[in-house]
């Protein structure tokens, strides 16, 4: 049993947190490269607090030039035991409406060329993504998006599709016809790189705008999604602020926290030395 400390990644819209005492900016390197930015670290009560913006501050990094590796692995670094990510999105049902909040609890990746494991050659594992969010943290996050006001669903499918640009009338329609209700372009991969270091995740997908599947509506634009983007980011801080200061004590062990147990498939004997210290932060525990 020991306490929290809650990475939160924050996307478009929320770049910042407030409330948090001690607050300062520590930058981190990684050897899987650069992350989006330095991470402001600080805590809220018995909380310990990692915030990293995922576009960077100023939001300058595009959703298919983020290093998802580099800001995973600072999140390790810093001690981080479970990951809130915070993200806008666009609605592909119509009672998800701009300004409604989703709490996803299943992801279809349709991103192309980002790179999606920590493991490789030299180093294989295969974790389950077949429930890709921790419920618990999940419910907490629901329980403090409505306590911030925000007309909140509990579940929803997240299709994260590569951007940078928005969808066409046809990719639309095809999403809603597998079921999807929310369409992003940051949480894949993101979920499974938290998942491979052993981290529980929930994820906030704060609506936008609808995606161009609506008949007789223009098609989604910057300037449509930057209006509602001050609105939800107003809600997201009190959601932020409502879990951190809710949290009990003492964090009680999640199944995430061992998934590379049982996930490991290379021989000790032929492992890549190089790659195994690469690894030190997302996987020391089961490597050493």
């Amino acid at each position: 049993m020991h306490g929290w400390t809650i990475g939160i990644i924050g996307g478009s819209g929320l770049y910042d947190v407030e409330g948090v005492e001690d607050g300062h900016w520590v930058d981190v390197t990684s050897p899987w490269g650069q992350p989006s930015d330095a991470c402001f670290v600080g805590r809220v009560g018995h909380v310990k607090v990692v915030f990293l913006p995922r576009h960077g501050r100023g939001h300058r990094v595009s959703p298919s030039e983020l290093n998802a590796r580099a800001n995973i692995d600072i999140l390790k670094r810093l001690g981080v035991t479970d990951v809130l990510a915070i993200s806008s999105v666009g609605s592909l049902a119509e009672e998800r409406a701009p300004g409604t909040f989703t709490i996803a609890d299943q992801f279809i990746d349709r991103t192309k060329g980002r790179s999606s494991s920590f493991f490789g050659s030299g180093m294989v594992a295969h974790v389950s993504m077949a429930d890709p969010v921790c419920p618990r943290l999940s419910a907490l996050a629901a329980e403090a998006a409505r306590a911030a006001g925000a007309t909140t669903h509990e579940g929803g499918t997240y299709l994260a599709m590569e951007g940078p640009q928005f969808s066409t009338r046809a990719e639309s329609h095809l999403y809603r016809s597998w079921g999807c209700q929310i369409i992003g372009m940051t949480a894949m991969p993101e979920a499974k790189l938290a998942r491979e270091a052993e981290l529980p995740y929930a994820l906030v997908g704060m609506v936008t705008d609808y995606d161009c599947w609506r008949e007789g509506e223009d098609a989604v634009d910057v300037a449509q999604v930057i209006a509602q983007l001050s609105a939800n980011a107003a809600k997201a801080r009190g959601l932020v602020m409502h879990l951190l200061q809710n949290l009990p004590e003492e964090r009680s062990p999640s199944p995430i926290d061992t998934c590379l147990d049982a996930a490991l498939i290379t021989a000790p004997q032929v492992r890549d030395p190089a790659l195994l210290a690469r690894l030190d932060a997302v996987a020391g525990r089961v490597l050493r």
